[in-house]
């Protein structure tokens, strides 16, 4: 968290943290930040099973976007130690982050593990690829087998990230990992459904034969 407290921790801030108790803690991190941070293979980890982020970037009269992005669990790939990216695939063409990027490269992402309760907030550099620019990087972020068409890539260099915690992450799950939590019940349910199926057959049987 070193360089991303160095980064987000203004002045005002700062006074707010002092005011509310938690400046020296913060302080201490603060210290170890003059380097971006660097990606460890947690975070890697993590960001390999997430299949949806946000990412906010700024518009050139002030205002801050939020654009939802998301693929199948792991489109967000770490190219190395300090650098993610993702394809972006063809939405409603308005081309607002990518627009954004291009006259002012920072951006922040939150990523969320509703299951777990756990979050990732990132600042980055963005640059925008496309398959004239940099064709290795941007076949380095498709997904094989996924159906979008990709448009182009976003490469972001990680300037410092920080774990939240995990208060107030009301836990979500997606149907794949219903599916996966309910698999044994549902196994369950279909071998009693069989007993059952088995036993009324019987009765019938039973009842069928002469006394």
């Amino acid at each position: 968290m070193g360089r991303f407290a160095r980064l987000a921790f203004t002045p005002a801030v700062k006074a707010l943290q002092e005011q509310n108790g938690s400046r020296g803690a913060y302080a201490r991190m603060e210290r170890a930040g003059d380097a971006p941070d660097v990606l460890t293979p947690d975070e890697a980890e993590f960001l390999s099973q997430r299949d949806s982020f946000y990412m906010a970037s700024m518009v050139a009269n002030g205002w801050p976007y939020i654009q939802h992005r998301g693929g199948p669990p792991g489109f967000v790939r770490v190219l190395d130690p300090h650098t993610i990216g993702f394809a972006d695939y063809r939405g409603n063409k308005q081309y607002i982050s990518a627009g954004n990027v291009s006259e002012n490269d920072r951006v922040a992402l939150i990523f969320v593990d509703y299951p777990n309760r756990a979050r990732l907030k990132v600042l980055a550099h963005a640059s925008v690829i496309t398959r004239e620019t940099d064709p290795a990087t941007l076949e380095r972020l498709e997904v094989p087998g996924y159906g979008a068409k990709v448009e182009r890539g976003f490469v972001l260099r990680v300037e410092g990230f920080d774990w939240n915690c995990p208060q107030h992450i009301t836990p979500r799950f997606t149907e794949a990992e219903l599916d996966e939590m309910l698999r044994p019940v549902s196994t369950e349910l279909q071998t009693l459904r069989a007993e059952n199926r088995s036993l009324r057959e019987e009765l019938e049987r039973l009842k069928r034969s002469p006394v």
